[in-house]
């Protein structure tokens, strides 16, 4: 250390090339990488700032269909809008600060404003090729990890206009990877909500929406909404949106066709401009929780220049609709006050629907409330010394480079929060230790979330009594033994997200964390086995007699070996809920009453170990 103070100098300060700039810091432009096992690993986001370009044609006018395909690892996407100016195909794919979008006049609402998102694909991908088709000429250019192969001449061609980009992400950065079809379908999905007329294929099979934000309210939400989806629509504003019978709030939003899954100054513009009308049109001063408890909506909004919070852009920091425009604030309310405050004197069944939901959810609010000021006493005294909470450093909420790491680790028992809390990354993993099962919140109101001390210090460590805008962690990770007892105990805290903060995970923040059932060694190699068959082809390759050892819970593990097991290679298993599955089915199935349908099931799928035998 003392040596490289010693000699810093002139010859210390570094100029990176554009690729490698990117390719040892790919975080800065694309968030996390992983390897495709979950939403917003890194090779999603590649996808994302290619389709944003051809997405931007689209919003201008140019294109109705868009071609993408994906097949072993390689990505190919055809759009047919203007096509990228044959002389500018190489810049625009390998010169950063380089495109047409930092001219308002050529595209108003644009996604890409940086100039960045395809060089970051070209230069963390192995291979990268682009064409551009332009009236009646075609230019192609071949790339390796960034560094240009091939720019062949301009040659004549039959293709219509438009640009045709194929990339492979770099396994030298993203691992062992693979797309996964119900990601990507996501991703496409929400592109054709938000943009009526538009037609993506997707390998050959078409992706459309003809009701745009009702259709994304239709396949995200689990539970009907009590009255139908309200659905305004404006130049540059559409906003869908219902109350359910749930806790919490779930929101959707978008800016220029980007999904903004942190929210921004739009959703606080949309909250707000909600609250203010709903009590103007009542003509009642209702609490701000009361009015807001059980919505559910979509807000896609068009801006001017955006301008976002990071370079993954899923957080809104614009303040205003364009440079010297009107505020994001003002235009939300505005537009809010008129066609809301309209469409309830329309539609008075429904704003008698929605006065009767405000009504029972300011009398649940009011029989809390005593028991609710006292939890959060409780919970701001223990937060200073929470000994069941072992904090990281980076948190989600934050604008730290690493926020997407954060991880709270839920674990149970002494022996298993000793090993975690030793093996882990004090700057992005917490840890937060629970004395023994959970009580069994199936049936009971939130009352239960303040007067249960343990509950009440789970939800004050996550901050998210008051919405998901606040959480603490990215990735919210149950970390039990793989035996029943532990099995139940992830039973009982699943119950109590799904009953009290679904959209935790609708968001996709709560996973399983999967810890390997056997160590088979040799003198030379070790080998962690999550499944029987992992085990019996372990054996069979470190083979003859290796040493086989059971892990019964996750205090048997050693805090050395654990940091193996919650690293960059940790197996996470998303708890997930598809639009079919009704959060009230579902409790009513595993937490409710011993019925013979859940009798039968068990026995049905009844895995006897043989070694316990």
């Amino acid at each position: 250390m003392q040596e490289m103070i010693d000699n810093y100098s002139e010859e210390s300060i570094q100029t990176l090339d554009w690729k490698e700039h990117i390719r040892r810091r790919p975080g800065m432009y694309i968030g996390k990488l992983g390897d495709g096992s979950y939403s917003d690993d890194g090779i999603y986001v590649l996808l994302k700032e290619v389709m944003d370009n051809s997405i931007d044609e689209f919003m201008m006018g140019y294109g109705k269909k868009i071609e993408v395909n994906i097949v072993d690892g390689k990505v190919s996407v055809r759009d047919f809008g203007r096509g990228i100016p044959l002389g500018k195909l190489v810049e625009v794919v390998s010169k950063m600060n380089t495109g047409a979008k930092y001219d308002s006049k050529a595209f108003k609402k644009s996604v890409g404003l940086n100039g960045v998102g395809v060089k970051a694909v070209n230069a963390l991908s192995s291979e990268f090729a682009v064409k551009a088709f332009r009236d009646g000429e075609v230019r192609k250019a071949d790339f390796v990890r960034g560094e240009l192969i091939n720019d062949f001449p301009i040659e004549k061609t039959n293709e219509p206009n438009g640009t045709y980009v194929e990339f492979t992400p770099d396994g030298n950065i993203f691992g062992s990877y693979g797309f996964k079809d119900e990601f990507v379908e996501n991703l496409l999905k929400n592109y054709t909500f938000l943009n009526s007329g538009l037609t993506i294929v997707y390998n050959g099979t078409p992706i459309v929406s003809k009701n745009g934000l009702l259709d994304l309210l239709e396949e995200k939400m689990t539970e009907p909404g009590i009255y139908a989806p309200i659905h305004l629509k404006g130049e540059d504003l559409e906003i869908a949106m219902t109350h359910a019978e749930q806790y919490g709030e779930e929101y959707y939003t978008f800016v220029n066709g980007q999904h903004t899954t942190q929210g921004g100054t739009h959703l606080i513009a949309f909250r707000e401009a909600v609250v203010k009308t709903i009590r103007e049109f009542y003509n009642k001063n209702f609490d701000v929780a009361d009015i807001r408890q059980g919505m559910v909506a979509a807000v896609s909004i068009k801006i001017e220049e955006p301008v976002f919070e990071s370079q993954t852009k899923t957080k809104l920091g614009s303040k205003d609709m364009s440079p010297d425009g009107v505020s994001v604030r003002n235009f939300v309310h505005d537009f809010i006050k008129k066609h809301l405050d309209n469409y309830l004197h329309k539609h008075p069944e429904v704003a008698e629907i929605m006065l009767r939901k405000i009504q029972d959810s300011e009398k649940e609010r009011k029989a809390i409330s005593g028991i609710q000021k006292l939890a959060r006493e409780r919970a701001k005294k223990v937060s200073l010394h929470n000994k069941k909470l072992r904090d990281c450093r980076i948190h989600y909420n934050s604008n730290a480079e690493r926020k997407l790491e954060s991880a709270i680790f839920i674990t149970e028992g002494d022996s298993a929060s000793g090993s975690i809390t030793k093996a882990r990354d004090v700057v992005t993993q917490a840890v937060f230790s629970l004395k023994g099962k959970p009580l069994n919140s199936y049936g009971l109101s939130r009352k239960v979330v303040y007067e249960n001390e343990e509950f009440n210090l789970l939800q004050a460590a996550l901050n998210i009594e008051e919405g998901m805008e606040s959480l603490r962690y990215n990735y919210v990770i149950i970390a039990t033994d793989a035996d029943v007892d532990g099995m139940h105990i992830r039973l009982l805290l699943i119950t109590f997200f799904l009953q009290f903060f679904p959209e935790l995970i609708k968001n996709g923040h709560l996973y399983i964390l999967q810890t390997p059932l056997f160590r088979v060694r040799n003198k030379k190699e070790t080998r962690y086995c999550y499944t029987d068959e992992e085990k019996q082809r372990a054996i069979k390759e470190l083979g003859p007699n290796p040493e086989i050892t059971r892990f019964k819970g996750l205090g048997e593990i050693s805090p050395d070996e654990f940091k193996y097991f919650i690293g960059k290679d940790m197996r996470l298993e998303r708890v997930r809920m598809k639009k079919e599955d009704s959060s009230k089915d579902l409790l009513e199935f595993y937490m409710g009453k011993n019925t013979m349908s859940r009798q039968n099931f068990i026995i049905e799928n009844l895995i006897v170990d043989e070694e316990m035998l």
